[in-house]
């Protein structure tokens, strides 16, 4: 792991310089020969000439870099929304990033006006899970769009973890794309059907609890009730809130 550590820090920037300056299909092949893994499994989705709104994928949380990978396998930007994401990994992501406060009523208000601009990434575990599992999901995303497509994430490392509880959020990029091959699955799983969402009869949480189980059958994860908070309580003793360094 020494002996890699020069050279995967090298090949993490020339990746993420390659995933930030070049149009996908190129990011594709380059990245591809620099050792990164790509696979895509589904069909992209059709849009709805009638609808303002755009589409809402509803994706599994595996590292933070499940909206990029996405994104790239899609052929095209999209808006990801996120919590407690550090100063830098917000300017080194290659699509457009918007925080949410963990106000529900301001983050609907957010993620509505973001879904009237176009496509919208969110991630309802709220934080990542390298395990085989999904945590549980937030129901707000249900009650914003009636177009929500569900999308199977995983990613596979060899040598070194994306994922952090207790260190530096913003270097968990890094880390995965410091692995000499690291990989990402990504399945499209199709629109979830009328009668499932919240214009069909069903209330929010039902959406949420439906569509964390067609991802987990997917994936062969199990599902939980664990939050996010749980998570960091358990694994670090906190909450896992990045604050704002406030300046007087």
């Amino acid at each position: 792991m020494f002996l890699w550590l020069p050279f995967g820090i090298v090949l993490a920037i020339f990746r993420i310089l390659v995933g930030i300056c070049l149009p996908y299909r190129l990011a594709i092949f380059w990245g591809s020969l620099s050792g990164v893994q790509l696979t895509f499994q589904g069909c992209f989705p059709s849009s709805n000439l009638e609808q303002k709104k755009g589409v809402l994928y509803v994706c599994t949380h595996r590292t933070l870099l499940d909206p990029v990978f996405l994104s790239t396998a899609l052929c095209k930007p999209l808006t990801a929304v996120t919590y407690s994401l550090s100063k830098m990994s917000e300017i080194i992501a290659p699509i457009k990033t918007v925080r949410l406060t963990r106000d529900r009523k301001q983050d609907g208000e957010t993620m509505k006006k973001l879904l009237s601009e176009g496509d919208l990434v969110v991630c309802p575990e709220g934080t990542t899970c390298r395990e085989p599992y999904l945590l549980r999901f937030s129901s707000l995303f249900a009650e914003l769009a009636d177009e929500i497509v569900p999308v199977a994430m995983n990613a596979h490392v060899s040598m070194f973890y994306g994922t952090t509880a207790s260190g530096l959020k913003w270097l968990d990029p890094i880390f995965f794309l410091m692995n000499p091959r690291p990989s990402y699955h990504v399945q499209i799983l199709g629109k979830v059907p009328p009668e499932f969402t919240c214009a069909g009869g069903r209330s929010s949480f039902e959406v949420a609890n439906y569509i964390q189980r067609k991802l987990a059958d997917a994936l062969g994860f199990e599902c939980t009730t664990f939050t996010r908070r749980d998570k960091y309580l358990m694994l670090a003793g906190n909450e896992g809130i990045v604050r704002e360094n406030k300046r007087n």
